[in-house]
């Protein structure tokens, strides 16, 4: 009896390695992720399972990187790729080359997750949301040169409102470096000087499918529409179709050519609604200054005023009245005053000690004492006295005193 071949591990693992790899390297598999791993190195690494088994499955970098949706334990997807054995831990693997969610579109699936994401951040907020002007001097367009896009919004405009200046940026609207020349675009024309500044964008293609139109559902387009300190117009497509560009800008047209309808009004219009409102306000003018006018002559002519007036003339003869009755009272006061006044002046004068020496009286003082002398009992013999006379003094001596009855 032959000796059986007796296999080393790595001889078994290498032999399941090339009969799993030889028949199962085009292969479609469908589980619930789950121990999902997403390193530095930015390969992808979770667990493929479903209600009885599972199996480990890695996404190398190359190929995370094109995933349009965000993987996340729970999800269901379907995965292709090739199984292979992992030698060093005898682990078979399912290596991945695409994944799609089960039961959605990858597309569909990818921008339900962005917005949900980005609702979350505010960025759909209308808080956020900034007015457009009313009447724009500038407006700057970001689509492509070449679609009807462009021709139908500069009709619109210049027909609307031939006065409006209008720049144009042009931009890829599809494809892998649309995203980024949106971006360009949105960044540089909030960076022109004053003098050149749009004072509102519109940004936008015509239709498409969803393929076409998903540079508008990009991250980092949504970002720069918030980010844009000049309001943004989103016209994408047709009317039934929505973006994430639609949810972030200051506001949504159905349509490009809606969009240039909503940016400027029609001039005609405008000069029309001015002449309207002119008219409007002159009649509501002359309206009230009539009304004034008539107001003013009901008040002149009315009884209450003319009574006023008589009102006023009576009071003004009471004045009168009262002035001239003040005027008689303050000249017999000061006539009163002056005869009071005279009276005792000549009292005063009486009194007055040299209107009596006037009538050939004398005053005598007692020396040196200056005493008034009233009784010969004050001096006596060899006394010196003055006499005060009318005109002039004496200065004498007492040589006899004597009681006079």
């Amino acid at each position: 009896m032959d000796k059986p071949y007796i296999y080393t591990i790595s001889e078994i693992t290498s032999k399941i390695k090339l009969i799993l790899e030889g028949n199962l390297h085009n292969i479609w598999v469908m589980g619930e992720v789950s121990n999902l791993v997403i390193p530095a190195s930015g390969h992808v690494y979770l667990t493929l399972k479903d209600n009885y088994s599972q199996i480990r499955m890695v996404l190398f970098r190359n190929k995370a990187s094109l995933l349009r949706f965000d993987l996340q334990d729970g999800l269901t997807i379907i995965a292709h790729g090739a199984i292979s054995v992992y030698e060093k831990r005898g682990e078979y693997q399912l290596i991945a080359d695409h994944l799609e969610p089960a039961g959605y579109g990858e597309l569909y699936l990818a921008f339900e997750q962005l917005k949900e994401r980005l609702r979350v951040e505010g960025l759909f907020d209308e808080a956020h949301k900034k007015p457009l002007p009313m009447l724009p001097e500038r407006i700057g367009i970001i689509t492509s040169p070449t679609g009807a896009a462009i021709c139908d919004m500069l009709n619109i405009i210049t027909r609307r409102f031939p006065n409006i200046e209008i720049l144009i940026h042009p931009v890829m609207v599809q494809g892998e470096t649309a995203p980024s020349d949106i971006v360009n675009a949105i960044s540089q024309m909030n960076r022109l000087p004053d003098i050149l500044l749009p004072d509102v964008l519109i940004v936008g293609r015509g239709g498409g499918s969803i393929e076409d139109l998903w540079a508008f559902n990009d991250e980092r387009v949504a970002r720069a529409i918030f980010d844009s300190n000049i309001p943004i117009i989103s016209a994408v497509g047709h009317e039934c179709d929505f973006t994430i560009a639609d949810f972030v800008a200051d506001l949504r047209a159905p349509t490009p050519s809606a969009a240039a309808e909503l940016v400027v009004k029609n001039k005609r219009e405008l000069v029309e609604r001015i002449e309207m409102l002119s008219i409007r306000l002159r009649n509501t003018i002359q309206k009230n200054l009539d009304l004034i006018a008539y107001r003013l002559k009901r008040l002149q002519e009315s009884p209450a005023l003319l009574q006023a007036d008589y009102t006023v003339l009576q009071y003004q003869q009471r004045v009168d009245e009262l002035t001239i009755a003040l005027s008689y009272a303050l000249s017999n006061l000061i006539k009163l005053t002056i005869a009071r006044l005279e009276t005792l002046t000549g009292k005063l004068h009486t009194l007055n000690p040299t209107a009596i020496l006037l009538r050939g009286y004398s005053i005598t003082f007692k020396l040196p004492e200056e005493t008034i002398i009233s009784d010969a009992n004050q001096v006596k013999n060899k006394d010196r006295i003055r006499i005060r006379l009318h005109k002039g003094e004496v200065i004498a001596e007492v040589a006899n005193t004597a009681q006079v009855d």
